[in-house]
């Protein structure tokens, strides 16, 4: 299993959950019941709504978003950042473990 950690907005509490390589950060907080990631298109890449900031060091070793993610990213509810990304489009394997992500204030 993967350990990832999710930190509230703000000064909200931090979750740590575990996803299976081949998984999506998505799939495992929606499954965790994480607060903060709605995902509404279940990951199809058209809501936007599973938007994270990745802390480094995955931010710059994670692989770039795609031209289809990136385009998405433009319609985020929160402010978009350099470390922006959609955790639908992120898929767990051994090099994501620890993975750090902080959460927008809101995702509508």
């Amino acid at each position: 299993m993967i350990t990832i950690r999710l930190h509230g907005p703000g000064a909200g509490e931090t979750r740590e959950i575990e996803g299976r390589a081949g998984q999506s950060l998505m799939e495992a907080a929606v499954k965790a019941n994480v607060t903060g990631i709605e995902a509404d298109c279940g990951g199809l890449l058209t809501c936007a709504t599973c938007h994270v900031y990745v802390r480094e060091p995955f931010s710059s070793t994670l692989p770039p978003p795609t031209e289809d993610e990136a385009g998405m990213l433009e319609f985020t509810a929160a402010q978009r950042r350099p470390n922006s990304r959609l955790s639908c489009q992120i898929v767990l394997d051994p090099t994501t473990q620890g993975l750090t992500v902080d959460l927008p204030p809101h995702q509508h």
